[in-house]
């Protein structure tokens, strides 16, 4: 069937664009019909925030729902771009069979680590009023938030967590960023990339534009570059505009701000746990086109021994194709769901059947 609409549907896009468009809308509208903005009741840490943030509205993350009839959700946190309702548009399915999720999107306008925790820790106390434990999934500089906020979040927290699961995770700045000396080997589009925007004056209008602007065209390249040889579906059509209008409507502020959270994550200390329950830890084959080769995480994930330091449940397991000629990239959830999903739902049905397990 993929087949069969890989032939037919890439000259029909060529030969009627209109038609194509249409259909990418149409695709984009179901979405948001099954995904609603969540109004959240318990928010109490968020409110004790209020009176030391200004402008709100502008550091504020939205918190979207997808329902399900399940009562094991999962919450998601995603990369720079796309959004989180996005990243896992074909996860959605497996993710849905267990029960709602809950997606962070981050605001366009700016960014505020302590109130991002303090939102994604309300959210979690409102799921265990319900009697519902959440899978946290972190994907990216996502899971870079997610690590920071599980650092600083009492046990009680923790307890209310099912199981972390972190995609392609950047956990610090020496992620994706070497220091001066270990420059060998040529510079990394993005590595580039930060490396400028974190050099920038904040003051200097002018230079700050210009560096988000290059990281605009590092991100759309990114996703194009990951779409080449593909026959593009609706849905990666609809994602695609989606990806390009977070961009364009992101401003540099907003986009700075995200990259300074990302500077102010501490590294991965072996020995200093931060998460004592399942944990698995999805590394794609060619990691390496975009963490750097002295990453911390990868040097921690290639050993057992440290990750088991830090994450005493933890697993990894390392994204592969069949192809060799379409190694499974970065975080690449979108391209190669079909080298994800098996695995991904392989572990979560370990976890969500733990309880039962232990009682037979």
């Amino acid at each position: 069937m993929k087949q069969f609409l890989g032939r037919h549907l890439q000259p029909l896009a060529e030969r009627h664009p209109a038609l194509m468009e249409m259909a990418t809308a149409t695709a984009g509208f179901f979405r948001s019909i099954a995904i609603k903005p969540y109004k959240q009741f318990y928010r109490h840490r968020e409110q004790a925030l209020w009176h030391n943030l200004e402008s709100l509205h502008t550091v504020r993350c939205q918190i979207y729902r997808e329902k399900s009839t399940g009562s094991r959700p999962t919450i998601v946190v995603a990369g720079f771009v796309p959004d989180a309702t996005e990243v896992v548009e074909f996860q959605r399915p497996v993710l849905r069979s267990y029960g709602s999720i809950y997606y962070i999107n981050y605001p366009r306008n700016g960014f505020n680590q302590e109130l991002f925790n303090a939102q994604l820790a309300d959210l979690i106390d409102e799921l265990a009023m319900k009697g519902e434990r959440p899978v946290l999934m972190g994907i990216s500089f996502g899971a870079g938030l997610v690590v920071n906020f599980l650092r600083n979040a009492s046990e009680n927290l923790h307890n209310r967590l099912r199981g972390l699961l972190l995609v392609s995770p950047v956990i610090c700045t020496d992620d994706l960023i070497r220091p001066d000396s270990q420059r060998n080997g040529g510079i990394r589009m993005l590595e580039s990339n930060l490396r400028k925007i974190l050099r920038a004056d904040p003051d200097d209008a002018e230079d700050l534009n210009r560096q988000l602007t290059r990281a605009r065209r590092c991100f759309q390249a990114l996703f194009e570059a990951g779409s080449e040889n593909r026959t593009l579906t609706t849905r990666h059509l609809a994602i695609r505009q989606r990806i390009f209008n977070v961009l364009e409507h992101t401003s540099n502020m907003g986009g700075y701000q995200r990259v300074l959270a990302l500077r102010n994550f501490s590294r991965p200390q072996p020995g200093n746990t931060i998460f004592s329950g399942p944990t698995m830890i999805m590394l794609a084959e060619d990691e390496q086109s975009i963490l750097v080769p002295s990453s911390p995480t990868l040097r921690i994930c290639e050993d057992i021994t440290g990750l088991r330091q830090i994450f005493p449940d933890g697993r990894r397991c390392l994204i592969s194709s069949s192809n060799a000629s379409d190694p499974v990239a970065h975080a690449s959830l979108i391209f190669h769901q079909h080298c994800y999903n098996p695995k991904l739902e392989d572990w979560l049905e370990r976890i969500h059947n733990q309880p039962l397990l232990a009682v037979v």
